[in-house]
């Protein structure tokens, strides 16, 4: 499937909402929906931030000033609020039964131990770090799209992401 570009999204949005929302969600559903599973953990719960994120991104589509953020930071700065919504809301649901909600989750590849175990060292760090170090590692977004979308400074960013780094290393004993 060919790339999808952000004035492709502009342009068919402009005469055709309905495609234009069609492609919106061809371009970000993946990236999207990992994104936020990296935040909430669990399947479900990065299903119903997914599709509250797409709710608000169709709603919101045309107060998008594209001069002033990117449509990819502010898709995943979306994104970002509604998986940490959906953690917040759920996080003492989730301590109760963590244990019985991770074993019978289907969506994690146990037999990959290193990945598994930087996931838990990335669990550990702060927020701001954890969003940072994730929307750089797994997704492969620049210091001003991150700024972007944590609300920080592109420098921030970079700070953020030296700082997990050195955690997650300091924890996985590299």
């Amino acid at each position: 499937m060919p790339i999808i570009s952000d004035a492709d999204i502009f342009a068919t949005f402009s005469t055709d909402r309905e495609s234009g929302c069609r492609l919106l969600l061809a371009r970000f559903k993946e990236p999207l929906y990992m994104h936020i599973r990296r935040i909430t953990v669990s399947h479900d719960d990065a299903e119903d931030a997914l599709q509250e994120t797409f709710i608000r991104l169709f709603r919101s589509f045309g107060r998008l000033d594209a001069d002033r953020q990117s449509l990819t930071a502010w898709a995943y700065r979306i994104a970002t609020n509604e998986a940490l919504r959906v953690r917040s809301s759920r996080r003492i649901h989730r301590m109760l039964d963590a244990a019985a909600d991770i074993a019978a989750d289907s969506y994690i590849d146990y037999s990959n131990v290193e990945a598994v175990t930087l996931q838990r060292a990335i669990h550990r760090l702060p927020d701001k770090q954890q969003l940072t170090f994730s929307l750089r590692y797994y997704d492969g977004l620049d210091y001003a799209e991150i700024a972007q979308i944590t609300g920080s400074s592109p420098e921030s960013a970079k700070v953020n992401y030296a700082k997990a780094k050195q955690k997650i290393i300091k924890m996985l004993d590299i």
